[in-house]
């Protein structure tokens, strides 16, 4: 890719004798979403670990634009952090604050904004997430949809070069998944952001993605366009998906 902003050299990582990740070599490229699919247990939470620079591999190199997170410094790695946001599974929201608080939470360690200025900014991203009047509700008071949104609020606040998701549609029916995927379709666009996706979901894959990673065994067995992963001929690959979802040709 002529433009990657984050390129995965030859990563290794094993914990004891289990080997996690075995010679993972890809480019994440910006402004597009990426998905990460895999069965459990494949290495793909550990992955994004290194991307973040919270684990640091046992070869290979993890570079964030100019950065080789596997060698950086503590400091070089908060400041790459702060080009990141993240949505948890379960949005990982503070039940002692309300849905505005929590979106504007990261703003008060952050910025200089004043409080008015945070809750300004806080609505602003609510309302992208299409939550426009919830700022002073109580978090235990939202749904499991709602919460998801007030996470991806959360994850942009700062309106960060990439967001990476945890399953983002674990635990929803499917019309409030559809939802999200909705959303991070418009906020690629309007925001121009990178997304990096873990996911089950097949079906949520093909509509998000525009690149798939598929790790199987520590190892990367398909990299490429939802296409290319759909007519996949690895037998890996197409038992994975028949075991997941019938998918419709594209």
């Amino acid at each position: 890719m002529s433009d990657p902003i984050i390129r995965l050299v030859d990563l290794h990582k094993r914990f004891g004798e289990l080997v996690v990740l075995d010679g993972v070599s890809f480019d994440i490229p910006r402004g597009k979403t990426t998905a990460i699919i895999g069965p459990s247990g494949t290495g793909k939470s550990v992955l994004i670990k290194h991307i973040v620079g919270l684990l640091e591999p046992d070869q290979g190199e993890v570079w964030v634009g100019d950065v080789d997170m596997a060698t950086a410094s503590e400091r070089q790695k908060y400041a790459v952090r702060k080009r990141f946001g993240m949505l948890f599974q379960d949005g990982a929201l503070f039940d002692s604050m309300t849905a505005g608080e929590n979106v504007a939470f990261p703003l008060r360690f952050h910025t200089n904004l004043s409080e008015a200025e945070r809750r300004r900014v806080a609505e602003e991203k609510l309302a992208l997430v299409e939550l426009p009047d919830v700022y002073d509700r109580p978090t235990a008071a939202l749904s499991g949809g709602q919460r998801k949104r007030v996470g991806l609020a959360r994850a942009i606040v700062l309106e960060p070069e990439v967001v990476l998701f945890d399953e983002p549609n674990s635990g929803l029916d499917p019309m409030t998944s559809d939802t999200i995927d909705e959303l991070i379709g418009r906020m690629k666009k309007q925001l121009g952001i990178t997304f990096i996706v873990i996911t089950h979901d097949i079906v949520s894959c093909v509509d998000i993605a525009d690149y798939v990673a598929m790790l199987y065994g520590g190892k990367l067995v398909e990299y490429g366009t939802v296409q290319q992963l759909i007519h996949s001929k690895q037998p890996i690959v197409r038992d994975f998906l028949k075991r997941n979802v019938e998918l419709p040709p594209l």
